[in-house]
This record gives structure tokens, C-alpha cells and sequence, in this order.
């Protein structure tokens, strides 16, 4: 089943399989929303770099009114500044409002796809059996993608700023600040836009040198986000299972496990903490350099009378904003390294998933296929059914379970009970052979304990249909039939459920919504475990009357269960080999099914 693993699919590099889904924003069914705040953005850009241009030129025409002392040419810039003041707001206010707009679009649309991929298919199910080494991806689609895509808008929209900004300021340095002469050993030289030089090599080397100190960040923040993760979930199993360990006194043991978590936390964290100390003296070192290069490299013309005070402080205005484009990847260095470390935990969740759908598609033996049957029947055609790791489970078994038959399968634990019945439900594809069900027939699968999503006690019953298209006469004459007419009071009383009902009030659950729903197939695993022996007997006669249309196949170890069953299976191990026994119980006669019978890989 190497298949299976995601690391098969990584033939690309994060960044280029991130882009590569992330970038269909633009291509899909909301692409024109993606284009309507993309160019909200772009305009909202303009206008504020117009009014960094304005804001520049103004402080030169200040400082050469006050240098001259012209109060009335002072007067004069002064009262132009209320206009620049308004215009630089709404510029800088917009701007923030379409990129939290831009982000929320990106966001929602990326989460969407990635929840849809996750979730259709049972892939939730099954990435928990072909990738447990993937933790938490509920935490990668919640707060992974929010972390992928919210910098990276800050960081596209910085870079397409810093470049414009670049562009414009650049110029402004080579026309103000002009050519500098310069006279060496009686020798006379001119460097042109000496000053827009500068900035360039001085961004250059200082680039470089936040790249090299930021780049271990990337791998500690991955490391980080991890252990993170990892905590949340030993958490959140730690609350899903309070009462279990209550009941052990396994207090001790859970606050070891969640401290030796956490330590691994608080380490990754201390070296995350090292390594931004020694990024922060280069960022430091730069905001103190910064302002002083101008004002250095404007000393020989404005004191040669090339250059006024006012050209001085535009220069000086026009150097840090270069710089400050130019020096753009050293002020985002550890926000880069975060965001790349979300990429790679999104994208290993997609890997995942692709490689999932890539071995399904696969048209090998190493999966079973689904098929529709014509005439009410479940049919099982050579099926072999397989471990994950590769290891025969049931081999080539065929057999015929017809329409409103009720069976029972049984056997010792390990043999292979649960896995026949998942495959059987659509939830293990691992193996051959073929399953063929009714067309259009809705199968439910009714667990030890069923599943109760969050709501009202009625929207639990209908689950998964909306309580629109159940009318409530329905609901409640099931949960009487059911022993719940106690609850019937609480039908739209929003609560836990799951935590507020006992177990055996939960399997209750689960019988109402069959006499509700009334699925087509229905498929039990172990679904009257925390029933006394007369609830028991009691719902389980629902298969002789409110369910008798229904095909049934129960798995179960308790007595009193087959009686209700027209057909019992067990499957058995044997030191040859295993098979699997099929009994008549109607008939009361045993006889092997099939020649070929269930050969067991235990």
C-alpha cells in the first residue's frame, strides 16, 4: 500500500503545489470576484503612493519657505496641508479595507475548497488511517490557511508597493539629488544618481545579510507550529476521554504526558526566541543607519550650495522610502519564515489527500470497487478485503445478501468483523474484488455509540436531513416507540447531547432515526452494547415491524441477537486456514457458503 503515502506525491515543492491550488482563486467559479478586490486593491495602491509623492514634494517646498524665511510662502504650503492631510487618510483607509477584503475573499474560498476536498468522500475517515502522522488537520484547514493566506496578501501587496515605491523615489533621488564630483589625487570624477545608488547597494547588503540570519527561522517555526499542534490535540483527547481517566485515577499520568507535550512546545519556542534575538540586532542596526546615509551623502553639495535645506529633507524623505521598499524581506523576515511554515503544514495535508485520491483512481487490485446492483441485493464478488499495510484480511469471498434480509455476522475479535462491514458501507477501500449495492438505496451505518452533531435534540434525530423535511408527529411517535418519551419535552432544547444523554439513551437515539429515516440498508456494529437485555429485545423487534422492509446486517456479540436474524455468519480461524460459516436460522441448517468460502489472513 505504498501508494498510500503522501510523501509519493511531493514531486513538487510546497510553494509550487501551494500556488498552484491557492491560485485558482482566479480561474474558478468566483473568479471575478478574485479580479473586482484584486483591482480594488491596485487602485487603492496608486493612490496612496500619489500621496506619498505629494506628501515628499511638500515637505521640500516647506523647508525652503523656512529656510528662506518666507512666512508668506510658509502660509501658503501650510494651508494645502489640511487637503494632503484628508487624501492621505481616505488613501491609507481604503487601502486597509480592500486588503482585509482582499484576504477574507481568499481565505473563504481557499478554506471552502480544502474543507470540501477533506470532508467529501470520507476522506476525514480515511486520512486518519492513511496519514495519523498528520495531526490535527482540522487546526490546518482553521488556522493554517488563515496563516497561508492573510501574510501572503500583506506580503504581495508589500512587495507590488515596495517596487512602485522604489520606481518613483529612485527617480526623485536621481533628479534632486543629481550627479555627485568628486575630486581624487587631482583627478575629477562624477558619479550619477549617486544618492539612488546608495540606496540600491545598501539594500542589497543588507538583504542579504537578513536572509542569511532569518533562514533558520523557517525550519524552528515549522518545528513550533508542530509541537503547537500536537499540544491542542493531546488537549482535546485528554477532554474527549475526562470521564474514563476520572474514573481510573489516571490524573498523574495525563499531566506527565501533557508536560513532556509542552516541554517539546517551550523548546522549539527558546530556539525560535535565539534566533529572532540575533535577527532583531540586524533590523536595529538598520533603523539607526537608515536616516543617517542621506543625510551623509548630501553634506558635499549642500554645502557646495548645490542643494537647499528643503532638497535635503526630500532626499533624506525619498532615501527612506527606498529604503524601506528595498529593505522590505528584512522587516518581514520572521513573518516569512511563519508563513512559509504554514505553507508546508497546508500542503502536507493536500499531499495527503491527493495521494488518497490518486491510489483510488488507480485501476489496480488494491482497491475494492463500488458498483450498483439491479435487482435490491447486495452482492460481494471476489472481494478481498486488506489491511492497510498490505496483509489479506478476507480473501476472495462472493455471497448474495438479498432485499429485507436481515443477517448476522459474528465471530472472535480480530477476524475481521469490522472491516467487512465498513468496506461493505463504502468506509474501506483497501483490497478487490467488488461491492455492489441497490441504486438510489440511502445505507446508514449505526455505530456503538452514534454521532450527535451540535444543536437540538430534534435536529440529532433527523441527522443527517433537516428537521423541515421530517414532520414532528413522526419524530415524536419514534422516540416513544423508542423508550425516549421522557425527552419529547426537550425536542428543541439546544445542548451537548452527546455528552448530556447516557450511552444507552445514545444507542436510543440511534434506533429513532432508523423508524424516521427508514434508510434502504442498514448496517449495525455492536449497536445494542449498552442496552439491558429487554431494551434489547425491545428494538431489535423493530426489525420484524417498523424496519421490516429494510436489509440489515448486524455485527454482535451478545446473546439474544440472532433471533432476529434470518441468516447468521461467523467468521472462524483455523489453524489450515479460516473460512466462513453460514447458517440458515430459519432453517436451523449449517452449511459452508460457497465453495470458495472467506479464507482469514490471521
Amino acid at each position: 500500500m505504498a501508494e498510500n503515502n503522501p510523501e509519493h506525491v511531493k514531486s513538487e515543492s510546497s510553494l509550487r503545489s501551494f500556488f498552484r491550488l491557492s491560485l485558482d482563486f482566479w480561474k474558478g467559479p468566483e473568479k471575478w470576484v478574485a479580479w473586482r478586490v484584486s483591482l480594488l486593491v491596485v487602485i487603492t495602491l496608486a493612490a496612496q503612493l500619489a500621496m506619498q509623492v505629494i506628501l515628499n514634494y511638500w515637505n521640500r517646498s516647506f523647508f525652503d519657505a523656512l529656510e528662506a524665511k518666507n512666512m508668506d510662502a510658509i502660509w501658503v504650503v501650510i494651508s494645502t496641508l489640511p487637503l494632503i492631510i484628508i487624501g492621505w487618510a481616505i488613501s491609507f483607509s481604503t487601502q486597509v479595507v480592500a486588503r482585509m477584503l482582499f484576504q477574507t475573499r481568499w481565505r473563504a474560498w481557499l478554506t471552502n475548497s480544502i474543507a470540501g476536498w477533506w470532508i467529501a468522500d470520507q476522506r476525514y475517515y480515511r486520512l486518519g488511517l492513511v496519514a495519523p502522522q498528520y495531526q490535527a488537520p482540522e487546526y490546518r484547514i482553521a488556522e493554517d490557511i488563515r496563516l497561508t493566506i492573510e501574510p501572503l496578501v500583506d506580503f504581495v501587496i508589500g512587495i507590488f508597493s515596495a517596487l512602485i515605491t522604489a520606481i518613483t523615489f529612485s527617480a526623485i533621488l536621481w533628479n534632486v539629488a543629481g550627479a555627485l564630483t568628486v575630486h581624487v589625487g587631482g583627478q575629477l570624477y562624477i558619479i550619477p544618481a549617486y544618492t539612488a545608488i546608495a540606496a540600491v547597494l545598501y539594500a542589497i547588503f543588507a538583504t542579504c545579510f537578513a536572509y542569511l540570519t532569518g533562514l533558520p527561522l523557517i525550519s524552528r517555526v515549522a518545528a513550533k507550529n508542530e509541537s503547537e499542534a500536537l499540544f491542542r490535540a493531546e488537549l482535546t483527547r485528554l477532554r474527549e476521554n475526562a470521564e474514563s481517566i476520572a474514573l481510573i485515577r489516571g490524573d498523574n499520568d495525563e499531566l506527565s504526558l501533557v508536560k513532556a507535550t509542552y516541554a517539546r512546545v517551550v523548546k522549539n519556542w527558546l530556539g525560535i526566541i535565539r534566533q529572532q534575538g540575533i535577527v532583531q540586532v540586524v533590523l536595529s542596526t538598520n533603523s539607526v543607519i537608515v536616516p543617517i546615509i542621506p543625510l551623509l551623502l548630501c553634506v558635499p553639495k549642500y554645502m557646495a550650495g548645490e542643494l537647499s535645506l528643503g532638497g535635503v529633507m526630500q532626499i533624506v524623505a525619498a532615501f527612506s522610502a527606498v529604503q524601506g521598499a528595498l529593505l522590505w524581506f528584512v522587516d518581514n523576515v520572521v513573518r516569512l519564515a511563519e508563513w512559509y511554515a504554514s505553507v508546508q503544514r497546508v500542503h502536507e495535508l493536500t499531499a495527503a489527500l491527493e495521494a488518497m485520491d490518486i491510489s483510488t483512481e488507480n485501476e489496480n487490485d488494491n482497491h475494492i470497487t463500488l458498483g450498483t446492483s439491479d435487482d435490491g441485493a447486495i452482492h460481494l464478488e471476489n472481494l478481498s478485503i486488506a489491511e492497510m499495510g498490505g496483509r489479506i484480511v478476507i480473501n476472495e469471498a462472493s455471497t448474495i445478501i438479498h432485499l429485507g434480509e436481515k443477517v448476522f455476522v459474528t465471530g472472535k475479535s480480530g477476524v475481521g468483523k469490522s472491516i467487512l462491514i465498513r468496506a461493505i458501507a463504502g468506509l474501506w477501500p483497501w483490497g478487490s474484488g467488488e461491492i455492489r449495492l441497490p441504486e438510489g438505496v440511502q445505507v446508514t451505518f449505526v455505530p456503538q455509540t452514534p454521532y450527535l452533531p451540535l444543536g437540538s435534540l430534534r435536529d440529532a434525530l433527523v441527522y443527517p436531513k433537516g428537521t423541515d423535511a421530517i414532520d414532528s408527529a413522526i419524530i415524536e411517535a419514534a422516540m416513544e416507540r423508542c423508550g425516549l418519551k421522557y425527552l419529547i419535552k426537550r425536542l428543541d432544547d439546544v445542548e451537548r447531547w452527546d455528552q448530556a444523554l447516557s450511552g444507552g439513551e445514545l444507542q436510543r437515539i440511534g434506533f429513532a432515526r432508523l423508524i424516521i429515516q427508514k434508510p434502504g440498508i442498514i448496517i449495525m456494529d455492536e449497536s445494542t452494547s449498552a442496552l439491558d437485555e429487554h431494551s434489547q429485545q425491545s428494538l431489535l423487534s423493530l426489525f420484524h415491524d417498523e424496519l421490516k422492509q429494510c436489509t440489515i446486517i448486524t455485527v454482535g456479540h451478545r446473546t439474544g441477537i440472532e433471533e432476529f436474524h434470518e441468516r447468521k455468519i461467523t467468521l472462524e480461524r483455523h489453524h489450515a486456514g479460516a473460512g466462513m460459516v453460514c447458517k440458515n436460522l430459519r432453517k436451523g441448517s449449517w452449511h459452508k457458503f460457497f465453495s470458495s468460502g472467506f479464507k482469514l489472513g490471521k
